[in-house]
């Protein structure tokens, strides 16, 4: 059985924007043979391996896309992907949409009870996985779900070392004849790719995407950060995995022609090497990891290659991080507000930094030709006029068909003419001009007083001794939560809480709302994903804020 997946959009509407040229109207693997075809030799790919050029990275596909159908994988089928940024990973895409196949990738390092979870909601036919990456296992424990995954068939396992018993090698396939391989041409509307999102459900939500809303609706957004139309050359380092890395394949690659340039591990010295190196035009990651980079280049005076753009998403952008990293790297910093559920706006390349604004973080002007936005109210769902605050909803060319397999999540978070409710608060200023002001769900509740981590890590990214910071409630026994700082310090002498309060006070940020637990960390923790791991921070302090709980911290210290 094949999982139905759905548009949630009126068809007159999708279709309009065909008509108009915002969408292409083809699907991915005819797009990116478009630009095979017109430049051979262009590189595709540089990765771990080296070099890939567009014609020998057709071969591999059509070989894999070969042994996929030879397996019995069909269009509509669903496949996971759990692959370490790499050609491997992109040769899954191709391939699978090729085959008019719907990819579910999902990062390497999440642990099997989550992916298990994901290929049964999806009613995945076959995985794709590594068979180690930094001492996960992910082939061998999916063939381990196997029996619980009536759906499941075949569980293929990638890159060097033993093939675990059971598992089919990605090696063996990628030597298939495919030279009577002919591609499936899906309809464009149809789904190509699930995004996985790592919002506040209790499981992950699955998102469908079609060929359209990938190329046309995200392609348009990259599309508006190449001035010149050069074939860009983007360096991921987020997961082409993750929501954010789906601009990978299906845009910078099949709509743009360009290059990926990808490390299948993400550390502040591997990432500026490859700035180095290959002088990437745009470079795709969270403020986290720039912030790590910029601590590395800090005191060294080193200047690097200025790339188009420096474009930050997955979480909060201050002001402090975008002048610091506008001057290291000699460009626009653009600070992307976007998700997997569909929703995309970005401060663009008019200004070397996004202008600071005290009522929230600036995300910039809505472009029809990726996603309308609206406010409305979060009680009636009306339409808030500008200056309202109230809930960001959004609909466009890059709109998701569906949640996938969920459908009281389509009930929740989609409206009956298709807009996505994205559970974030904001406003449109008289200019047009998006600010994001927090989180419908995202609040700590103390003493029956909301308050918004988001708001005071705003406000303590402005201390000059705070590199980075994550917000989170903690349970408390008497308050029910209180707010817990989790910061990275750039003093040599330890950032006290009175210190931290004591700036907040001065920039006018009410008492009630200063956190009472300080946690200092060397760095902050990331998901496999790439954005701070905050369930992990919140366990962690949590531990150490129980009565009689040692005080000995190994991620930093706690106050």
């Amino acid at each position: 059985m094949t999982v139905v997946l759905h548009d949630l959009l009126p068809a007159d509407l999708r279709r309009s924007w065909v008509v108009d040229g915002t969408c292409p109207d083809l699907d991915l693997y005819s797009l990116f043979r478009a630009r095979q075809i017109t430049d051979l030799h262009r590189t595709a790919i540089l990765d771990a391996k080296g070099k890939l050029c567009y014609t020998a990275l057709d071969r591999k596909v059509r070989c894999l896309a070969t042994a996929l159908r030879d397996l019995g994988i069909r269009p509509g089928d669903v496949v996971g992907v759990q692959l370490p940024n790499g050609r491997h990973a992109v040769i899954a895409d191709l391939a699978l949409a090729a085959l008019g196949a719907v990819a579910l990738p999902f990062p390497v390092g999440r642990g099997s009870l989550e992916a298990e979870c994901l290929l049964r909601r999806a009613e995945a036919v076959a995985v794709i996985a590594a068979v180690e990456h930094r001492g996960n296992h992910h082939a061998a424990d999916l063939r381990t779900l196997a029996p619980a995954l009536p759906s499941l068939r075949h569980v293929i396992a990638a890159g060097p070392g033993n093939t675990p018993e059971g598992t089919i090698p990605l090696s063996e396939l990628l030597r298939s004849d495919p030279s009577g391989f002919v591609p499936a041409r899906p309809d464009p509307d149809s789904a190509v790719r699930i995004l996985v999102s790592s919002g506040s459900e209790a499981e992950p939500k699955m998102v469908a995407y079609s060929h359209n809303a990938l190329a046309g609706g995200r392609g348009n957004f990259l599309a508006s950060l190449i001035p010149d139309r050069t074939p860009p050359r983007c360096l991921f380092l987020v997961p082409l995995a993750s929501a954010f890395g789906s601009n990978g394949t299906g845009v910078a690659l099949a709509r743009h022609g360009g290059t990926l340039i990808l490390l299948d591990h993400f550390t502040p010295e591997a990432a500026l090497d490859a700035v180095r190196e290959h002088q990437p035009t745009h470079i795709l990651g969270v403020p986290t990891m720039v912030r790590m980079m910029l601590d590395r280049l800090d005191g060294t005076g080193e200047k690097l290659p200025a790339p188009t753009a420096l474009i930050l998403g997955g979480s909060a952008l201050d002001e402090t991080t975008a002048e610091h990293a506008a001057s290291a790297f000699g460009c626009p910093v653009v600070n992307l507000y976007g998700s997997a559920d569909g929703v995309n706006c970005h401060t663009g390349l008019g200004s070397a930094t996004p202008d600071a604004d005290s009522q929230g973080v600036v995300a910039g002007r809505p472009d029809p030709r990726v996603a309308d936005i609206r406010i409305t109210d979060t009680e009636t769902h009306e339409q808030l006029p500008d200056g309202g605050i109230g809930e960001i909803v959004a609909r466009g060319p890059m709109t998701p068909m569906c949640y996938v397999g969920s459908p009281e999540l389509d009930a929740r978070y989609r409206t009956p003419d298709g807009w996505v409710r994205t559970g974030d608060l904001g406003f449109l200023d008289g200019d047009g001009i998006l600010h994001i002001v927090g989180r419908l769900k995202d609040v700590v509740i103390r003493g029956g007083a909301n308050i918004s981590p988001a708001e005071v890590e705003r406000e303590l990214a402005t201390h000059p001794f705070v590199c980075d910071v994550v917000c989170i409630g903690i349970p408390d026994a008497v308050m029910g939560e209180r707010l817990a700082a989790c910061v990275v310090s750039r003093a040599a002498d330890s950032l006290t809480l009175e210190v931290l309060c004591e700036h907040l006070t001065e920039r006018g940020l009410e008492r009630r709302k200063h956190p009472e637990r300080l946690l200092v960390v060397d760095e902050l923790p990331l998901t496999p994903a790439g954005k701070p791991d905050r369930a992990a921070l919140r366990v962690r302090m949590t531990e150490i804020s129980r009565p009689g709980a040692t005080k000995e911290v190994p991620l930093g210290q706690a106050s």
